[in-house]
């Protein structure tokens, strides 16, 4: 079986991280939170972003990229950010039972080294470099989480919903 994770380091916006939650309860997919955070957990822009989905997210905190790299082992991560070779769709990820997608904070990414030292785990998505420095962090992790998920089934998702109505008949 399938598990996908979200990874958020030192995530500064709340809005953004709430976002990136209320997918993560859409999807199952587990969110990993690597301190430290731009904001207090019970900020209201984090609830409000997240609505009444916070019951239904696994949320892992970290201490420290450290931590969480020691925790993470050997399991496939991905790195998302404009400085790859590879773009998110080329890569196989239903060939992992466990897919990590690390995000960077919102001003400055991952660190460069961190990335330099992963290159081979780079991924990005495709935009104009040009006119626009970054993507939106929630709609990056959104684009993502769902072509991992589209590659491996949409395990344990529904595909269709239907009326309250039909339901009964």
């Amino acid at each position: 079986m399938t598990h996908n994770h979200i990874v958020l380091y030192e995530p500064l916006m709340p809005a953004n991280t709430g976002n990136i939650a209320r997918t993560c309860a859409a999807t199952n997919t587990t969110l990993h939170l690597i301190k430290p955070l731009g904001f207090q957990t019970d900020d209201k822009h984090l609830k409000r972003a997240g609505l009444d989905y916070w019951d239904n997210v696994d949320i892992i905190y970290h201490d420290s990229l450290e931590d969480f790299m020691a925790e993470v082992k050997d399991k496939p991560l991905f790195l998302v950010s404009k400085f790859a070779h590879q773009t998110y769709t080329e890569v196989p990820y239903n060939d992992f039972d466990d897919v990590f997608l690390m995000f960077g904070k919102e001003t400055t990414g991952l660190p460069e080294d961190f990335m330099r030292a992963h290159e081979e785990k780079c991924i990005r998505l495709p935009m104009n470099d040009e006119h626009v420095r970054a993507l939106n962090l929630s709609n990056c992790a959104a684009i993502v989480i769902y072509e991992v998920l589209r590659q491996q089934g949409f395990p344990n998702l529904e595909l269709t919903h239907r009326y309250a109505q039909d339901k009964l008949d």
